[in-house]
């Protein structure tokens, strides 16, 4: 789906593998990952305002109108200082994406205000602000199929990826990032050697496979429902691989096609969890 001049898609990052291979002076750590974009997502609208503004509608909106600190409005505050726009916006977001699930809501919600704001204002988004913002903000800001490294600023082109299916399952569990890698007592893993693409959903899976996510361990000593939602994922007719995206607590689950990975979704799901199958985002975005 194409955004128009008024609103902007936001949709859920996807870590199809996720290395911890490092840690720099200052506490950040360094990453190895594979990152895509499913068509579950957000939606951010704007209309002209003498100031800036955010309201919150959708089913996790509510959660977010009681913070004041949105990622949103600092992204919006960033690009008009940064560009010097005196203008002000009306901005509604529309939270279809669970608060703190590994699958990059906020920073996709932040990446969405830049491009619409962009649009709005009739300004370039300036190098290196998306960076400023949060580690998953400059991935996000152009929403496709990338490697990602550093502390998730290096950003270079993916393998070629064939079309799948992909299904996202949390189970209702909100999982601070900080809380997860405090967690993690594993080694560094050395980066990944990926080969220049995978011809199908089979052989992605296969080339997959030996680079899990180094965060599903501790994230699952810390929320044992990941457990129960990967079994879940993995007993569903084509599934072709299972693991945790990011920081968790949302899981997914590769397959050859849209259908298969919705109807996967549609059989896992409990009470209190969230459910979504479909395509990548530009692919079949579920709606």
């Amino acid at each position: 789906m194409q955004p128009d001049a008024f609103s902007e898609i936001a949709p859920a990052k996807i870590n199809l593998f996720l290395l911890v291979t490092g840690k720099r002076a200052d506490g950040y750590h360094l990453l190895d990952s594979l990152v895509v974009f499913a068509g579950a997502h957000d939606r951010l609208s704007v209309v002209p305002a003498a100031a800036l503004s955010l309201t919150f509608g959708g089913p996790f909106g509510a959660h977010l109108a009681v913070h004041a600190d949105n990622l949103v409005l600092r992204a919006a505050t960033a690009l008009a200082e940064a560009t010097r726009v005196r203008d002000g916006a009306r901005l509604h977001l529309e939270k279809h994406l669970p608060i703190a699930s590994g699958i990059g809501g906020g920073s996709s919600d932040a990446a969405a205000a830049l491009r619409l704001l962009s649009r709005h204002w009739g300004v370039d988004v300036p190098a290196g602000l998306a960076a400023t913002l949060g580690a998953d903000v400059p991935v996000c800001l152009d929403p496709r199929p990338r490697r990602m490294s550093g502390i998730g600023e290096v950003l270079a082109p993916s393998p070629g990826l064939p079309a799948f299916g992909i299904a996202l399952v949390n189970p209702g569990v909100a999982l601070p990032t900080a809380q997860v890698f405090r967690a993690r007592q594993s080694a560094f893993s050395p980066a990944a050697r990926l080969p220049p693409g995978w011809p199908d959903t089979a052989s992605l899976a296969a080339g997959l496979a030996g680079y899990g996510n180094d965060l599903q361990a501790p994230a699952i000593a810390l929320c044992p429902p990941i457990a129960t939602v990967l079994a879940g994922l993995r007993d569903q007719p084509g599934c072709r691989l299972a693991r945790m995206s990011g920081s968790g607590a949302t899981c997914f689950a590769l397959f050859d096609t849209p259908a298969l990975a919705s109807a996967a979704a549609a059989s896992v799901a409990r009470d209190g969890w969230w459910c979504w199958g479909g395509g990548l985002y530009g692919q079949d975005n579920g709606t």
